[in-house]
């Protein structure tokens, strides 16, 4: 197996939790409040900035360029997505330039720059790859029978050119990954569970 589908195998206990979290279960069968879906989107699209940020660092610090053009080419999937993010917040009234990040927001936000500006081009993929596999990986799990409700977003991170974004990301940890780093482990575990702490932050019953 590679060092990317290790390491996802090592997690799918929170690979679980997540598919199984009462927001992701509202996104599924259109339960979420329309409210709550606003705020997360709100707080997301502050993420997405700080991840593009991270794949921007990756870029600056590429050993080659086949790393830096594969780099780029997950710079630009993600402006893609915050295009969708403004469109969902002009349809929702939601304010870009005033959100106010939760703690949930600002730790992996943190974590992922803090881990980017170091300059190791494995520890970034070890850091970012989480995101983009579960996130293809729950679009793809509720796809199936889900509600027209959130069909944009479950449409989103199901569609096969996400999964080959996350597919990209995974072979760069791959080339650049030392097996016996044990980083690598503690940087993509630390990575899924911000994302569980995301998820809790987003739920209809997170306070404020």
């Amino acid at each position: 197996m590679s060092v990317a589908a290790d390491l996802w195998s090592e997690n799918q206990d929170l690979a679980e939790r997540a598919r199984t979290h009462p927001f992701v279960r509202g996104i599924a069968d259109g339960t979420l409040p329309r409210g709550t879906f606003s705020s997360y989107i709100a707080q997301d699209t502050f993420f997405l900035e700080s991840f593009a940020r991270g794949y921007a660092l990756a870029v600056a610090h590429s050993p080659d360029r086949q790393s830096l053009d594969a780099f780029a080419t997950l710079l630009a999937g993600v402006l893609d997505e915050l295009r969708l993010h403004a469109s969902y917040a002009a349809e929702l009234g939601i304010d870009q330039q005033g959100v106010r990040p939760r703690g949930a927001t600002l730790a992996y936000c943190d974590f992922l720059i803090a881990t980017a500006s170091r300059g190791v081009v494995a520890h970034v993929c070890a850091a970012m790859t989480p995101c983009m596999r579960l996130y293809a990986h729950l679009g793809r799990a509720i796809a199936d029978g889900s509600s027209a409700e959130y069909a944009d977003w479950i449409e989103t991170y199901s569609d096969s050119a996400f999964e080959e974004l996350a597919a990209t990301l995974e072979r760069l940890l791959d080339e650049h990954a030392d097996p016996d780093d044990p980083a690598l482990s503690d940087l993509y575990r630390r990575a899924m569970r911000l994302e569980l702490e995301f998820f809790d932050a987003s739920s209809p019953s997170a306070p404020g």
